[in-house]
């Protein structure tokens, strides 16, 4: 008696759980996106891409602030042969010596924006003990040292770096707004997917009960002989298609389900019902708006500024690696040794240390030459693309606007046929149950109800991916007249 009543509670809670794991959630268009930027995949990835440009930003800035490290060789132990001469002997000979040494050093540097060449102050001190002998025992430490060091052939990488890394971040920030509208858009065709599914599916569920109850009237319409055999083949065959198309159409749910439930991040097991937008707002964009907020937002345009200044820099590096190089050294310090730790920092000795250095290439076979003109043409070509992609850039977002204008009529025709088309399809079966028309009548005005109302949804599919796309592409609200913008302090809280 346990046995099965332990069964059958096992039972009723597998089911229950079943039941509760198929419960289904009802979601919109605005739903599906706000939880695909909240728990998918892709919101995700384009975080961490931010984050990935945002540290190489603040790696670049941490290199415009002083650095101070700290090197220490706290215990070297060394115990080798040397050769040495022996006078008593008049011959060299094999000398064992054994000694330890030790060292810290702490250092501040700072790189010199305007000029390229970096700045640093220095302490050290060290320790040598010979073990050899009495093992005598001496210090020497450098209480400070401060140098300059600096590349004189022209080219200054800190300059190129602060004009180009600020360039770099202000890209990222935009294509990580970007990417959010892509990520709509992206919804946008996973949700609509779906809802393609569904209503099929609802359609050919529809058409599967016509199907069947116009075959049972036909049956009793062929026995009293007002049905022809040929009339009632096709009924029949009508019903087979219909039962065929609904197998296919829930398979194709589920799928596009499954989909949708992968994409959002949700239980496998999850069913959504989805809530067709069927009201779209009433905005016309002027192009010329579109195309100035694109210009100024875009991170295509961002980048082609980028990758100028990036031409820019690597023919001035050319130039200045392949002519006459020099650099500068400069260093003044203080330093002392003893044997004794409390003499080693008492009234240290000046040291001081300057240098120049000079490369001139004499004979360089023309690959100095051809390393600008190489350099020079990349620019060309760079250009000249950028210019190209340019007038590309300005045509895509007129067209796409112009589009976008015309979506608005089109989902409202599509509207409307689309319930005409419903209308007409009820007015026909109703005359077929009376026997005022034939069999063909009624498959076409069952074919032109599907048409017009998956036509609907596509037109409605159309507009959000159109609307969303000009988002993208201007990062800019036509909504509200505003331009697009993300709370970035929130990414690196998570």
């Amino acid at each position: 008696m346990k046995k099965k009543l332990l069964f059958t509670l096992f039972i009723f809670f597998a089911v229950f759980n079943s039941v509760k794991s198929q419960e289904k959630v009802k979601l919109s268009l605005d739903d599906v996106i706000n939880i695909a930027s909240k728990q998918s995949i892709d919101a995700f990835r384009n975080e961490n891409m931010y984050l990935a440009s945002f540290w190489e930003y603040k790696f670049y800035k941490a290199e415009q602030l002083p650095g101070v490290s700290l090197s220490t060789n706290p215990f070297d132990f060394n115990r080798y042969y040397r050769t040495e001469y022996n006078y008593n002997t008049n011959q060299d000979e094999y000398r064992l010596r054994e000694y330890v040494n030790s060292s810290v050093s702490v250092s501040a540097t700072q790189n010199v924006g305007l000029t390229g060449g970096q700045i640093f102050l220095r302490s050290e001190l060290g320790m040598i003990k010979n073990l050899n002998g009495e093992g005598s025992t001496s210090y020497s430490s450098t209480p400070f040292s401060i140098g300059f060091s600096q590349e004189l052939n022209g080219y200054n990488e800190q300059k190129w770096k602060s004009k180009i890394e600020p360039v770099k971040f202000d890209k990222a920030k935009k294509e990580f707004i970007r990417d959010c509208e892509d990520l709509r858009m992206k919804s946008t065709r996973q949700f609509f997917e779906l809802v393609t599914a569904q209503i099929q599916e609802g359609i050919a569920k529809t058409n599967f009960a016509n199907a069947d109850t116009l075959y049972k009237i036909g049956k009793g319409r062929f026995q009293v002989g007002t049905v022809t055999q040929d009339e009632l083949l096709k009924l029949e065959l009508s019903l087979l298609n219909a039962e065929q198309a609904l197998s296919m159409a829930q398979l194709e749910e589920k799928r596009a389900q499954a989909n949708l439930n992968s994409f959002l991040g949700m239980d496998k097991n999850a069913v959504i019902d989805c809530i067709i937008p069927n009201e779209i707002p009433s905005l016309q964009i002027r192009p010329d708006i579109a195309l100035s907020q694109a210009i100024q937002n875009n991170p295509e345009m961002i980048y082609q500024q980028q990758r100028k200044l990036e031409q820019d820099r690597n023919v001035k590096q050319a130039r200045a690696e392949t002519g006459l190089n020099t650099s500068l050294f400069a260093m003044y310090g203080m330093s002392r040794s003893s044997e004794e730790f409390a003499d080693v920092y008492g009234q240290p000795d000046k040291s001081q240390r300057f240098s120049i250095g000079i490369n001139v290439p004499i004979v360089d076979w023309g690959r100095g030459k051809g390393r600008i003109s190489m350099a020079e043409s990349n620019r060309e070509v760079a250009l000249a693309t950028i210019k190209q992609e340019r007038i590309d850039f300005e045509q895509d977002v007129f067209q796409s606007v112009l589009e976008f204008n015309l979506q608005g009529d089109q989902v409202r025709n599509a509207a409307k046929a689309d319930t005409v088309a419903k209308m007409g399809y009820d007015v026909t079966f109703q005359r077929f149950l009376i026997g005022k028309i034939d069999v063909i009548k009624l498959n076409i005005a069952s074919t032109d109800q599907e048409t017009a109302r998956i036509a609907y949804l596509n037109r409605l599919r159309d507009y959000w991916l159109s609307y969303f796309r000009i988002r993208s592409l201007t990062l800019f609200d036509f909504e509200t007249n505003s331009p697009l913008t993300v709370n970035y302090d929130t990414i690196l809280e998570k």
